[in-house]
């Protein structure tokens, strides 16, 4: 929907809103013309049902007005007297309309000092997950998000099975396109495996101020722009069109930012014509080809001696292949005694799957590509329309049409095209088990999540959960994401918080009964 058209629906809520209280606001000692005046009648009727101004603020906020507003709806009726079970279910089953029938209908008493204490266990209860949800939806949206780590894509800075909190304030907490969905889930209920949300309205793209910009090496959690998963995991190239905030989340690292120009030679990204500098905690990986002199591996040898967590195999009696290898494993195998020679695999071939899908390209020979940056100009011709197709016509919601060597844009010919927000370019350390911008493109700026900042769990996939104690990464709890140097745990000092706190608490509970004595 346009800014129009939802200023148009916003007028047409206003107008329902007064048709059906202007009454109630005057049984209440109010004026019938302040039912009318928008979100200034919302602070108006707070007040008549002896609720906190504030409650205005969670109206207007996407999701969680679709909590707040069956709550407003019962409030009211209860402001007037009907209490009962059955204005409770006609109020929220008729979409608050009932109230229209109370405003026209039933000569009803404002109660100006109404108690807001649950009249019984149940209310008591619902009140308390209603403000439950509440409460959770606006930090899950807003602040701070779980998140785990699906794949091996960022492999030794991020491991699969660990639990994240993603930052959505770091760069600038982004109000959800989606108008109508179940809180707190993505874009699939679970269990029930149905869609969470209707794709009608969109809200308009809005972002908070940010703490900081996308920086080169970042680690960044996204929405996957070419998202066309259908809801029961079978990828298509034509899918379901999601909203920007309903695609499926995808955490890489920023390698490249706005106005960059970037290129990656046997593996090694340049940026600007240099060599990208690795992050103090980020380890490559590559596969590699290990030819030995007939022995084997043992698995403890793989997994815990060079803490391998990706996929290898044997290949021959004397060949084995590992698709994720660090250059330190890779040293510490060519010193095995067993090994005769340990070679990195180079992609020297090009594919169709390769960004932009016209190129010779592949995933250790690449570019050089310009990431685009907001009001920069770019020229637009048969060589160039692969790399900003997606750009003009889906990121940027233009009308796109290529015939031959004609462009038109909106109607009109092009010749050169002006982006309208930023772009990043994303990788998975694990450089050739990584499905990111290599084969898809460019990250639009609204797509960006967050920033991981903290790991609060880390459960190891490759043991069985009846070995609970092993399976926990214990070295993992509670580190921080960023940082310089190796990872430390601070679960220590969280266990020492909690007791000292649990022992406050008893002493100072105990001291209370004392003096009730």
């Amino acid at each position: 929907m346009t800014l129009y058209q939802w200023f148009i629906l916003f007028l047409i809520v206003q107008i329902i809103h007064y048709l059906g209280t202007w009454k109630l606001y005057e049984k209440a000692g109010r004026k019938s013309w302040e039912a009318a005046v928008p979100v200034y009648n919302a602070i108006i009727l707070m007040k008549i049902i002896n609720r906190p101004w504030w409650y205005t603020f969670l109206l207007f906020i996407p999701i969680i007005n679709l909590i707040m507003f069956p709550v407003v709806w019962v409030e009211t009726l209860r402001s007037f007297g009907k209490n009962s079970t059955v204005d409770t279910i006609l109020g929220v089953a008729t979409l608050g309309l009932y109230i229209y029938y109370i405003n026209y209908t039933q000569d009803v008493q404002h109660i100006k000092e109404r108690s807001l204490h649950p009249k019984n266990a149940t209310a008591d209860f619902i009140s308390s997950i209603l403000f439950a949800i509440v409460v959770a939806t606006t930090v899950h949206t807003y602040v701070m998000q779980p998140y785990t780590i699906p794949t091996s894509s960022l492999e030794k800075s991020l491991l699969v099975g660990d639990f994240l909190f993603v930052s959505k304030f770091h760069y600038g907490a982004r109000t959800p396109s989606t108008a109508i969905a179940f809180p707190m889930v993505h874009d699939t209920i679970p269990l029930l495996k149905k869609k969470s949300y209707f794709n009608f309205p969109q809200l308009p793209y809005f972002r908070f101020p940010a703490l900081q910009k996308v920086e080169r090496n970042e680690i960044v959690v996204f929405n996957w722009p070419t998202d066309t998963v259908k809801f029961f995991g079978d990828r298509v190239s034509k899918g379901i069109r999601k909203p920007i905030d309903k695609k499926s989340n995808y955490v890489k690292r920023c390698v490249g930012i706005a106005g960059d120009s970037l290129q990656i030679k046997n593996g090694d990204v340049y940026v600007n014509g240099k060599i990208l500098p690795l992050h103090d905690r980020q380890k490559l990986q590559y596969s590699y080809e290990v030819v030995t002199d007939g022995s084997g591996f043992s698995y403890d040898y793989i997994i815990k001696e060079l803490k391998i967590t990706d996929a290898f195999g044997q290949i021959s009696p004397t060949r084995f292949q590992f698709k994720a290898l660090t250059d330190e494993n890779a040293a510490r195998l060519r010193n095995n005694p067993v090994v005769q020679s340990v070679t990195k695999i180079e992609e020297k071939e090009g594919y169709s799957q390769i960004f932009p899908h016209t190129k010779n390209w592949n995933v250790d020979n690449f570019g050089p590509i310009y990431i685009p940056e907001a009001g920069k100009t770019v020229a637009l011709n048969k060589e160039t329309i692969p790399f900003y197709e997606m750009i003009i016509k889906e990121y940027e919601k233009n009308d796109l049409m290529i015939n031959g060597d004609e462009i038109r844009i909106n109607g009109e010919i092009a010749t050169s095209y002006t982006f309208q927000q930023d772009y990043y370019w994303m990788m998975g350390d694990n450089r050739h088990n990584s499905e990111d911008s290599r084969f898809w493109g460019y990250v639009p700026a609204d797509h960006i999540v967050g920033k991981p900042v903290f790991i609060w769990m880390s459960l190891d996939q490759n043991t069985p959960w009846g070995k609970l104690f092993d399976k926990i990464r214990w070295e993992r709890m509670f580190t921080t994401v960023g940082g310089d140097g190796e990872p430390v745990s601070y679960f220590s000092y969280f266990l020492l918080i909690m007791a000292a706190w649990f022992g406050f608490d008893f002493y100072r509970k105990r001291k209370k009964k004392k003096e009730a004595a």
